[in-house]
């Protein structure tokens, strides 16, 4: 199972009610195809950068969740037959994370400094 990021766009006009209905129904879905969804960030409205579907702002929704390729297909599949979402892409973050990790275990006076160049500790 891998790490992904969902950025998903409704329309401005759609009451919070059906924002969070439709969050929980793709929570639901993750969830019922043996992933799991590990935070859901409401960004609220925002200017769009351009207008999509003549509508020049949106209710942004970001969803990190844990599952495989093809719960994610599902997932995009459901997302592109709701009439409310206007966009979405979605991220795969497991590499990111991977290379972030990978850069904190490196210490600074390692990369810095050969071996035999670290300054002594006394």
């Amino acid at each position: 199972m891998r790490i992904y990021e969902n950025l998903f766009i409704v329309k401005p006009d759609v009451p919070e009610e059906e924002i969070d209905a439709l969050v929980d129904q793709m929570s639901k879905n993750v969830t019922s195809h043996g992933g799991t969804v590990d935070k859901v960030d409401k960004w609220g409205k925002r200017r769009l950068a351009y207008r999509v579907e003549k509508q020049k702002e949106g209710f942004y929704v970001l969803m990190q969740f844990t599952a495989d390729a093809a719960t994610v297909k599902e997932f995009e599949r459901r997302l592109r037959v709701q009439d409310n979402v206007i966009k979405y892409i979605t991220v795969r973050i497991d590499e990111t994370l991977k290379r972030i990790e990978d850069d904190q275990k490196v210490t600074p006076t390692a990369a810095c400094y050969g071996q035999e160049d670290l300054p002594d500790a006394a």
